[in-house]
């Protein structure tokens, strides 16, 4: 057997290393508690902004480079255009230099029994000793035949100037046309023109207008105020003049009743009424005096009222004083035995600890035992 080394398979090393990547990443993100517990990947949210500025970047750059060679090839069909048409031009007018150059009909074979062309090939064989194989002219034949020649020269010549002719005429219509749109856009920016002077002397006079007219109600309304005015003082005039000279003011005792008979007392008039007499005084002040010793009767119960009130809440009190008293001693009783208890049971829970560590928990698990789990993503 001999000893061959084989190709080694690459692929197979790149799929593993692959995996292993792979797992490696998949570890660092599960086992990692920050990102785990708060779901946000900071680095790869800025990866995402910085890739989504540079795609923008890039497209803005292609859209630049496509609308340059937009404008470039745009450019290049027009100057195409152009070189085409003017190509087209010179290889007519050559063509026809050319027809009536070299394609001339006494140049053809035939110009020696057409025209009688001196210098022409001529058959040295009489014509008595050539079959019919050797027939150049027939009976009948190419009569015209000049003519006809010189009628479809004259033809060509008009078609090509007729069509040079109607190039002209679209030209000069496509000028035409450019014209008459430059004079309509011309006419229609000088109406705009004119229509926007027209609105603003419009405008101006309607100002004028609206000036005039608020000028006008400012005069009358002021007319209308000093009118109001007059008459207001006019008015207030009078009523002095009226309240003045009235019973009111000059004080009429008489003024103020009016007899309605019958033995019946006099009727008195509200407004006119200008006080009481020195006997209604006097009933009244007797009447104020007997209520101000009723008053007085009434305080002086009161008084003796909230004495009996006070000292009964004066027993009521010491009474609640005593009460909180015998409340915090039992309260302070219970606060004692409760902390005697918890005493306790804080040495029985100590006696607890200590038994479970130092006796029953005594094979502690070190740091080994913990690192044999999650050592996978799986």
């Amino acid at each position: 057997m001999y000893k061959v080394d084989l190709p080694v398979d690459e692929s197979t090393e790149k799929a593993v290393e692959r995996r292993r990547a792979a797992e490696t990443a998949r570890k660092a993100r599960i086992f990692n508690t920050r990102l785990r517990v708060m779901g946000l990947d900071l680095d790869t949210l800025n990866q995402q902004v910085q890739e989504k500025k540079h795609q923008q970047n890039m497209e803005k750059q292609r859209d630049k480079a496509l609308d340059k060679l937009r404008i470039y090839q745009d450019e290049a069909l027009v100057q195409q255009n152009n070189a085409e048409k003017e190509k087209r031009r010179v290889l007519n007018s050559e063509l026809t230099n050319y027809w009536a150059t070299h394609q001339r009909a006494e140049d053809s074979s035939d110009a020696d029994l057409k025209f009688g062309l001196k210098g022409a090939f001529k058959i040295a064989i009489p014509e008595n000793e050539l079959g019919p194989a050797s027939m150049q002219i027939f009976k009948g034949e190419g009569v015209g035949e000049e003519l006809r020649m010189r009628e479809q020269i004259r033809k060509t010549e008009r078609d090509l100037r007729a069509q040079m002719d109607e190039n002209e005429k679209r030209h000069m219509r496509d000028k035409h046309i450019e014209m008459l749109v430059s004079k309509e856009l011309v006419q229609q920016d000088v109406r705009g023109a004119q229509q926007a002077a027209l609105e603003e002397v419009c405008k101006r006079a309607t100002r004028i207008a609206l000036d005039n007219y608020n000028q006008a109600l400012a005069k009358e309304q002021a007319e209308k105020l000093k009118e109001q005015h007059k008459r207001e003082e006019q008015e207030n005039l009078a009523e002095m003049w009226h309240t003045m000279t009235s019973d009111m003011m000059t004080e009429c005792a008489e003024a103020t009743e009016r007899q309605v008979g019958g033995g019946r007392p006099p009727q008195v008039l509200p407004d006119r009424w200008k006080g009481m007499s020195p006997e209604q005084l006097k009933s009244i002040q007797q009447e104020r005096e007997q209520q101000y010793l009723e008053r007085q009767k009434q305080r002086d119960a009161e008084k003796i009222r909230d004495a009996a009130w006070d000292l009964k809440l004066l027993k009521l009190s010491r009474e609640a004083e005593k009460e909180d008293l015998r409340a915090a001693k039992l309260s302070r009783e219970r606060r004692i035995q409760m902390d005697r208890y918890n005493m306790q049971l804080a040495r029985e829970q100590l006696a607890q600890q200590e038994y479970l560590n130092k006796r029953l928990y005594t094979n502690k698990p070190t740091k080994d035992y913990f690192y044999q789990f999650n050592t996978s993503s799986r």
